[in-house]
């Protein structure tokens, strides 16, 4: 059963919408996993998810912790995750949720600074690593280890360790009452991901988060047949609301990917309809199917007719405008040929993502127009939004019937919006967080006393459409007064298959530069042309390589002004991840970690151009 308008107005808190929806749809699929020790996928019911969360709910209640105690969860996408999160939301607690592969210095700062009552972590490694970092935890009262094989502690200790099964058999006995949530009680403290200092806990209410579901719900329609594939981490807000509260809401199942690492393969055989994704991972099926279609000019010319065509199509069934470039005195055909290019060239790009996908969401951060315009032309539903931890988190998006990719749509329906002075997005509305954890500063700085909330965030408002200029603080201003936004520059670099991650740089020197990780497999194939062996380092810094890799960066920039263009760039293998440090739990860049790791490459750029 879907759930209506009426009734969905009439929830208020996230238990709320739970028990809705295991009520109405108890026989449903509800999550999807793939079981290790079986080798298959295994589903889980409404009425099963809702008693399973239930025992969680008593072991929790059993441990009487203090009211509105929070309670991190260190654990991947996956029903462990979901029964403790509800558990918690179910007593009134605040769930903490933690990135599964963020460093434990990070972890270990968030779980002193929310005072985390209870952990939740997959493996006693995780919690080892987390307690050698040496923070001070006082609040900190039990450990729960989800792997069966792990040997704890048998008694005493501060805090308590204890297997999910003897933690789970604690609360068997339980027949205390249970504390319900108000509306305006904290849903989850979601800390930033930190990009140039440390991460900020973000308050979201149940309001904040109910107020964003109703409004998804009006603008994509998810049905109760929908298969969700979820593969971002639930410590990203955006998943939290689009891939998890939604799918409830709808009633729709969620199967749970095994890892990224294996996403093409679940793609293929979860088949999703629903895609909730960031444009890295459209970047990356953008970037293979360049490289697949390198060694042969016939599938290329097809493959650039068909994205054209398409395109062609794409933007007259929306009313936009075609550039210059776009249009075609053969343009009359389209409606004849691209069914037939369809089948020949778009189908496959489909099949990449299971075949049956009518709703792809990107969010996160700029989705760049090479990349949109190709999924978009060769028949994929893909729309773009934009939003923010502290907005619960979508501000606007643009809809199946109303798609400018160039855009990031209009606000949502129960969201204001405004451009002040200097250009900065400001956003109004339920959505809007209650502020910073204990940073009563850093919450007036952005929350305004009329309740605005300052994003941070550059933009345009067209015909009731949001155009993202760029991040206010990250404005690059050159020595010579010129103004260049690094993401846009990033975007449009990255959307070449050579390379896989883009840094620029140019604050206060007198020209633009940029350090980029090169695609091992594309550039194994340049270097060959070049005459160098790819599997040297120092072919990367060799000046045909440096020559080469400017003019393509050219090509992708030449729509920029010319000062906005590199002038000189540093290439380099070493990937940019979590893990190192480089990246932040939702794939973006550290751009302070970026900077002191390539000082001196950077340096020696501007050197080198200084003797130009």
């Amino acid at each position: 059963m879907n759930i209506t308008p009426l009734e969905l107005a009439a929830v208020r808190t996230l238990p709320e919408l739970l028990d809705f929806r295991v009520a109405h749809s108890p026989q449903g699929e509800a999550y999807r996993e793939f079981d290790a020790a079986s080798g298959r996928w295994l589903s889980t019911s409404w009425a099963e998810a809702g008693t399973r969360i239930a025992r969680w709910g008593r072991a929790l209640a059993a441990m009487q912790l203090p009211a509105h105690a929070s309670v991190a969860i260190l654990l991947p996408n996956g029903l462990n995750a979901v029964s403790i999160d509800q558990a918690a939301l179910s007593l009134g607690m605040v769930p903490v949720p933690l990135h599964a592969i963020d460093n434990a210095g990070s972890i270990a700062y968030i779980l002193s600074d929310c005072e985390a009552c209870l952990l939740v972590v997959s493996s006693l490694s995780q919690w080892r690593a987390i307690e050698a970092v040496g923070t001070p935890l006082p609040a900190l009262r039990c450990v729960v280890v989800i792997e069966p094989e792990a040997i704890l502690d048998a008694a005493g200790g501060s805090p308590r360790l204890v297997s999910l099964a003897g933690w789970l058999a604690g609360g068997d006995a339980y027949t205390g009452g249970l504390t319900a949530p108000a509306e305006d009680d904290l849903a989850a403290l979601v800390y930033t991901s930190g990009t140039t200092g440390k991460p900020k806990g973000v308050m979201l209410t149940h309001r904040n988060v109910m107020s964003n579901v109703r409004s998804i719900v009006s603008l994509v329609a998810p049905l109760p047949e929908d298969v969700f594939l979820s593969f971002l981490p639930l410590s990203h807000t955006f998943e939290r609301t689009a891939g998890y509260y939604l799918p409830i809401a709808a009633g729709s199942c969620v199967a749970y990917a095994r890892s990224v690492a294996l996403l093409a393969e679940d793609l293929k055989t979860v088949r999703p309809t629903m895609l909730i994704s960031v444009p890295r991972i459209y970047e990356r099926v953008f970037a293979k199917l360049q490289e697949t279609l390198a060694p042969s000019p016939f599938k290329t010319r097809l493959f650039l007719a068909a994205q054209a065509v398409g395109w062609r199509q794409f933007c007259r069934a929306q009313g936009l405008p075609l550039a210059e470039a776009e249009k075609s005195p053969w343009a009359w055909l389209d409606p004849v040929l691209q069914p037939v290019l369809q089948r020949l060239v778009g189908r496959t790009l489909l099949a990449q993502f299971g075949g049956r996908v009518r709703v792809a969401v990107s969010g996160g951060a700029p989705l760049s127009h090479a990349v949109a315009r190709c999924f978009l032309g060769l028949g994929l539903p893909l729309l773009q939004g934009y939003g923010m931890t502290e907005t619960s988190p979508v501000v606007a998006s643009n809809s199946p019937d109303d798609n400018d990719p160039a855009t990031v749509g209009r606000a949502l329906a129960d969201v204001e919006v405004r451009i002040s002075e200097n250009q900065e997005l400001q956003v109004r509305g339920p959505l809007v967080m209650k502020g910073y954890w204990k940073r009563p500063e850093d919450t007036a700085r952005v929350l305004l006393a009329d309740g605005w909330l300052c994003t941070g965030d550059q933009a345009v408002i067209e015909a009731g459409r949001i155009r993202i200029m760029g991040r206010l603080k990250e404005i690059i201003v050159t020595s010579t007064g010129e103004k260049v936004p690094p993401g846009d520059l990033e975007v449009a670099i990255g959307a070449d298959p050579l390379f896989d991650q883009v840094l620029v740089v140019g604050e206060n020197r007198p020209f633009i530069a940029c350090v980029v990780v090169v695609n091992a497999a594309e550039w194994r194939r340049v270097a060959q042309s070049l005459g160098l062996n790819p599997d040297d380092p120092a072919s990367l810094q060799q000046p045909a390589a440096h020559k080469l890799a400017l003019e393509r960066i050219a090509a992708q920039t030449k729509d920029f002004a010319r000062y906005a263009m590199p002038r000189a760039v540093y290439l380099t293998r070493e990937a940019w991840t979590i893990e190192n440090a480089l990246m932040t739990p939702t794939l973006k860049l550290k751009r302070n970690n970026l900077m002191a790791r390539y000082a001196g490459e950077i340096e020696s750029l501007y050197q080198s151009g200084a003797r130009r």
